[in-house]
């Protein structure tokens, strides 16, 4: 039996995509349910964590191989973010401070969940 290793993709690049929106990250190949994306491991960036995308063939338009340090400074200018609030509504209340609601100002049928 031959220990024979297929070689990884792994670079870093600048990745511009259908929609006019860019992303910039460590780039991999990766493969989910026999299907190919491309994988794009975003850096941490100041107080915003580090995160990954994954994207198909069909989206990228483009990509461009860089250094790391390259790729960093692509991603803090770009500044995509993984999850925007408007699409998680929870997501707000993450964000916004605490106000405190008096119990009687609605109806409890008329209360919003977040």
């Amino acid at each position: 039996m031959s220990d024979e290793r297929q070689e990884v993709f792994t670079q870093w690049a600048l990745v511009e995509l259908f929609g006019h929106s860019r992303i910039a990250g460590l780039v991999t190949e990766q493969s989910i349910g026999g299907c190919s994306f491309l994988r794009v491991d975003v850096p941490a960036i100041d107080t915003e964590p580090a995160f990954t995308k994954c994207y198909g063939n069909g989206a990228i338009y483009a990509m461009t191989f860089v250094a790391e340090e390259v790729a960093r400074a692509a991603a803090k200018a770009y500044r995509v973010v993984p999850v925007s609030v408007y699409e998680i509504p929870e997501l707000r209340q993450l964000r916004l401070p605490a106000v405190a609601h008096d119990q009687d100002d609605e109806p409890d049928d008329e209360k919003v969940p977040f």
